[in-house]
């Protein structure tokens, strides 16, 4: 097997965590973004709330003079409150306890997307780091763990429903910014990258439109996003899963498993020779999967693997050239279930 299963003390402090993370949708003043700030004029002390706005400029949202109510408030902001401090918490017991977790500077950069609105904008977490977080959502741990230095953020625009309804609006280059760790925009403005750390970079995909593959600006995130071939088949009907990270929990948007692992046989059978290297990771992903889901729940990715195929000929070719690599490369996993 390409995995093991997680202890049961594992699991069980992941679904504590991962159902008090949903359930945290009210978010106090302790989870707000901003910061309180004071002045004295004229020898009275007077308190102001400073957050970005969506140009990314401060504002100040006066408060009115000290007193013991606004104090206890910022106090509040201050500490983090006691529900952040309980999902914290839960979190170091869950990673104690064996649940993998993400690296920080990673977690910095999806928890501050995830507070901006992204996910309630409709936008999905793809990539390796879902990937990886498949491990807990599955109770699983994978045996070759995969590495990245690259985040990968997606939206359907207007080409998918992805059942996420929201009115949510935000302005990505202005949160990206806001997160002063140097990132820069690529001339395309769908990749930002650091100067002083090259390998790291955060990358904005869609869906392929009438365009091509020329970037699409998605209006409500005032983002600019790479399309992609194939997009559309992970990014329907996706779920929420809970990253692990020692600042705390962050619920995301992802791909079904299912859909992942299909969509990685996709992309292997798209990919020129010169970037087989991705391809290469792109079918141990899919393997890993396919091994979990063949022996946990294949009539899911039976049906799953049907609705692929009735695609037309050009997914059923790239697929099936997936599916032949999947077999030589790795040959124990069970892919009884991919009938051509």
């Amino acid at each position: 097997m390409l995995y093991t299963s997680l202890s049961t003390a594992a699991q069980t402090a992941y679904a504590s965590l991962a159902s008090a993370s949903r359930l945290d949708d009210v978010r106090t003043v302790a989870e707000l973004p901003g910061s309180f700030s004071t002045k004295v004029i004229k020898g009275k002390e007077y308190l102001y709330y400073q957050t970005p706005d969506l140009t990314g400029k401060q504002m100040q949202i006066f408060l009115g003079s000290a007193s013991a109510e606004l104090t206890q408030l910022v106090e509040l902001h201050r500490n983090g409150g006691g529900k952040k401090v309980h999902l914290r918490q839960l979190t170091r017991q869950a990673i104690a306890a064996g649940c993998p977790a993400i690296v920080p500077n990673h977690a910095k950069i999806i928890e501050r997307l995830a507070d901006a609105g992204f996910f309630r904008a409709g936008g999905i977490l793809v990539g390796t780091h879902v990937y990886m977080a498949y491990q807990n959502y599955l109770g699983i741990q994978w045996q070759s763990a995969a590495q990245t230095v690259d985040l990968d953020f997606a939206h359907a625009g207007r080409n998918v429903s992805v059942a996420i309804p929201s009115d949510v609006t935000m302005d990505m280059g202005s949160e990206i910014e806001a997160l002063q760790m140097g990132f820069i925009p690529v001339k395309s403005l769908t990749t930002y990258v650091k100067s002083d750390e090259p390998d790291l970079q955060i990358d904005f995909v869609t869906c392929c439109h009438r365009g091509g593959d020329t970037p699409v600006l998605i209006k409500a995130l005032n983002a600019t996003m790479q399309p992609l071939k194939f997009m559309e088949f992970s990014m329907e009907a996706p779920i929420q899963v809970t990253l692990l990270a020692q600042r705390g929990p962050i619920t995301v948007n992802a791909p079904p498993p299912e859909k992942y692992a299909l969509h990685k046989l996709l992309v292997y059978g798209e990919r020129p020779q010169n970037m087989r290297v991705k391809a290469t990771k792109d079918l141990a992903q899919a393997a890993s999967l396919i091994d979990y889901l063949a022996k946990n729940d294949a009539e899911l990715l039976n049906e799953t693997w049907a609705g692929l195929l009735s695609q037309g000929p050009g997914w059923q070719g790239r697929a099936i050239e997936g599916l032949k690599a999947l077999n030589e490369h790795y040959p124990d996993v069970d892919t009884a279930a991919l009938v051509v």
